[in-house]
């Protein structure tokens, strides 16, 4: 098994010998041993070295004192004044045993204690009869999902052993077997809504964050596994965002504020239709964190036209904004055309109408056009290239790009 070590490195430059160091180790290939770097630490200038080699305490146990003892590298003599308690240190033999992630562990343990989620979880996953402590259990797996996310599996064998959470945590490598990470999860499940509560608290409490905007969407995850199922079982065909028709998928709806912070998620069946979720998630939202004027930001394929109207009807109003069906575009695009443009900022404008106890805002971004039109002569440009390969098709594409191409606009109704 091959061993890190530490390597210096000389170059002479304007008559001055420059120190570089790096951590290397020795591979065996076919062609015999190769050496691979795995770190850079750069020139070691005087004043660094100065720092490596300052006097170091050891025990003498003959004279049953402590000695201060200076280090110094085993290619450079020992100056006159430190002869007596100088000490060579052969820097090319330095091996690096059991080298640990330190840093990022430590942050996130801070983390850990600013949101105070060891004293949530202290009654909630009490240590078990064997011993186990299934805060550090959950603890591990935080600093794992925020520090490097992958599956149980990975953080069992390969990510915990090359972390400091054994020792910041005064832990061994029981703590990361793969049956207590599974386990561990099933417990944290049936306190979710509390622990939504406590975060928003503790979001709250550090940093002022108030919860008026919201936004709303849904995703989709397929499994690649055949059916049937059990029928309590939520992995569905339907409508898949991923263009895999063919696997069944689950749908995952969130909210979380401007900021990504999360208020709520639910995993529901593949086949759930976007329509039928929010009516559900404005009382779970209302439940858990009271009443108060909200704003929900969302797609315009996920409100229906009653669950707007039950919105507008609520005391206190729930506000959204969402975007226009394409049906209703033409009904007023006869009074935008007649309204004036209002600056808002560089590069946007706005139109504002208000019809029916709502406020329709039409958009105008510059950028957006550019963008837009970039990503068209893009396209464009594949076409024409896939054309001249293709001799026996018989194309022909229109470019709609001038000048005098019509901005791209948003059409968005604001609940007032």
């Amino acid at each position: 098994m091959a061993k890190p070590y530490l390597r210096c490195h000389h170059r002479f430059k304007n008559g001055k010998d420059h120190c570089y160091y790096s951590i290397a180790e020795k591979v065996k290939t076919r062609r015999g041993w190769i050496q691979r770097h795995l770190l850079y630490l750069g020139e070691i200038n005087d004043s660094q070295k100065a720092s490596w080699t300052k006097a170091t305490e050891v025990f003498d146990p003959v004279l049953r004192q402590t000695l201060e003892l200076a280090l110094y590298p085993a290619d450079r003599p020992v100056p006159e004044h430190a002869m007596d308690y100088g000490v060579q240190v052969r820097l090319d033999q330095f091996e690096l045993r059991q080298p640990r992630q330190w840093g990022a562990c430590w942050v996130a343990c801070q983390l850990w204690d600013q949101l105070k989620l060891d004293e949530f979880w202290r009654e909630r996953l009490p240590d078990s009869r064997e011993g186990t402590c299934w805060r550090h259990v959950l603890q591990t797996l935080a600093a794992y999902r925020l520090m490097d996310p992958g599956s149980e599996w990975r953080l069992h064998r390969q990510w915990f052993k090359n972390s400091a959470l054994a020792d910041l945590l005064e832990e061994d490598f029981s703590l990361a077997q793969k049956d207590k990470l599974y386990r561990c999860l099933d417990k944290v499940l049936e306190h979710r809504e509390e622990l939504f509560k406590h975060l928003r608290r503790r979001w709250e409490d550090l940093f002022g964050i108030k919860f008026e905007v919201l936004l709303y969407d849904l995703t989709s995850t397929y499994f690649e596994s055949d059916p049937p199922f059990a029928p309590s079982d939520k992995r569905k065909y339907g409508y898949s965002r991923d263009k895999r028709s063919d696997c069944v998928q689950v749908v995952i709806a969130l909210v979380v504020t401007p900021e990504g912070f999360p208020l709520a998620y639910e995993v529901m069946a593949g086949n759930t239709s976007d329509k039928t979720t929010l009516r559900a998630f404005l009382e779970r939202i209302e439940k858990l964190y009271g009443q108060a004027e909200r704003i929900w930001v969302m797609d315009r394929g996920i409100p229906t036209e009653e669950v707007l109207a039950e919105m507008r009807a609520h005391d206190p109003p729930v506000h959204y904004l969402v975007g226009t069906p394409k049906g209703r575009l033409r009904r007023y695009e006869k009074q935008l055309t007649d309204l004036p443009w209002q600056v808002v900022r560089e590069g946007v404008k706005v139109k504002l109408l208000l019809e029916d106890k709502e406020l329709y805002v039409l958009a105008q971004s510059t950028d957006r056009v550019n963008k837009e039109r970039s990503m068209r002569r893009r396209q464009l440009k594949g076409w024409s290239s896939g054309s001249r390969n293709c001799r026996r098709w018989n194309c022909h594409v229109t470019t709609f790009c001038s000048s005098s191409a019509r901005p791209n606009s948003s059409f968005l109704p604001l609940g007032v």
